[in-house]
């Protein structure tokens, strides 16, 4: 374990140089790992999960999209590609990577395999967490682990084939086997995780859930929109709104703060930039951290959790869900991203 201080805190986190792949065969030696669920996470963790070299099958539900997806993948139906049932049944580790609102349908179907000795790998807390919404309740006689990988399967399959990690989290939720914890260290080093940090099952979707509504998409999708609608409600054209807003931000700005932190593009910004960022950035900390206390709250209460799973489970949902994300495809801010991406030089013919 490496140990990383923060002030005052020592936080351990496992690397590929400590926990090698070579190690990882031998915890897993023996062992069919099942991933439950083509969609988001399921192809780039069976696929990177493959292509190290582990047994893995898939099991999904026939006559699908998804199905479809992992026979273009190169999974063999009958040998590698079965349907859930049958790859739950054969396999040692279930990989239960459905959506939460499938994961909840699915369970009594699941739930007869899950026999003693086996081990039940989540990517999201959701399911145990909040399992009095869910009634998601795993069987005593099996292992329950997490690895999290942060970042989405299109990422995660994506930087795996570049070489590189994206850093994950892994907890236990429960260790019949006395084995647990190696075992989802070795199933995050399988997946090609970057780094591994310890959590919680609980810790994990409070964050997952706080950053997903905030920083990484709710608050970063509003403060972009709020900011594009006063550039042009003050005349300025939509080529100039989008790139302030936008284009700099993503193209030019997070790289630098991505490469050496927060202070070091702030350093390499003008002075202009500088004195007015640094005053305003109190200023916005200032307005929205009431709104993240509110947020937090409804997450560890299991309001999110209720609105999600309710949400998720009428029929319309992913009718409804298109529709939402066609008005916003088709609002003038990113009708202006597309084109101002196409002049990028790279998209130049």
């Amino acid at each position: 374990m490496t140990k990383m201080r923060f002030g005052k805190m020592l936080e351990n986190v496992l690397t590929r140089e400590e926990f090698s792949l070579k190690n990882a065969h031998s915890v897993l030696k023996n062992k069919t790992i099942a991933v439950i669920g083509y969609g988001v996470q399921g192809p780039a963790q069976a696929l990177n999960l493959r292509d190290n070299g582990f047994s893995v099958i898939v099991g999904q539900r026939k006559n699908s999209l998804s199905w479809d997806k992992a026979l273009e993948d190169g999974w063999i139906e009958g040998e590698t590609l079965f349907d859930i049932e049958k790859a739950t049944k054969r396999g040692s580790v279930i990989c239960y990577l459905l959506s939460d609102a499938a994961q909840i349908k699915l369970w009594p179907t699941i739930k007869p395999y899950l026999t003693k000795g086996k081990v039940l790998y989540f990517s999201h807390g959701f399911a145990v967490t909040y399992a009095t919404q869910t009634s998601i309740v795993p069987p005593k006689n099996v292992d329950v682990v997490l690895v999290a990988p942060k970042g989405t399967g299109r990422t995660l399959r994506k930087i795996f084939l570049e070489g590189r990690g994206v850093n994950s989290s892994y907890a236990v939720y429960q260790d019949a086997t006395g084995k647990a914890k190696e075992i989802a260290q070795a199933l995050g080093i399988g997946i090609g995780s970057g780094f591994l940090f310890e959590t919680t099952f609980e810790k994990e979707v409070f964050s997952d859930l706080t950053g997903e509504r905030g920083v990484l998409m709710g608050a970063i999708a509003g403060i972009m929109e709020a900011q594009y609608d006063l550039l042009r409600k003050h005349g300025h054209s939509p080529s100039e709104a989008f790139n302030e807003t936008v284009e700099e931000l993503t193209q030019s700005l997070i790289p630098l703060i991505g490469e050496k932190g927060m202070d070091w593009m702030f350093a390499n910004c003008s002075t202009t930039a500088q004195r007015g960022a640094l005053d305003w950035k109190e200023k916005f900390k200032k307005t929205v951290t009431p709104l993240f206390e509110k947020l937090y709250k409804n997450v560890a209460s299991g309001k999110e959790a209720e609105i999600v799973i309710k949400a998720n489970s009428k029929s319309n949902y992913r009718e409804k869900l298109q529709k939402e994300l066609q008005e916003m495809r088709e609002s003038e801010m990113w009708q202006a991203g597309r084109k101002v991406r196409e002049l990028r030089p790279e998209n130049q013919k």
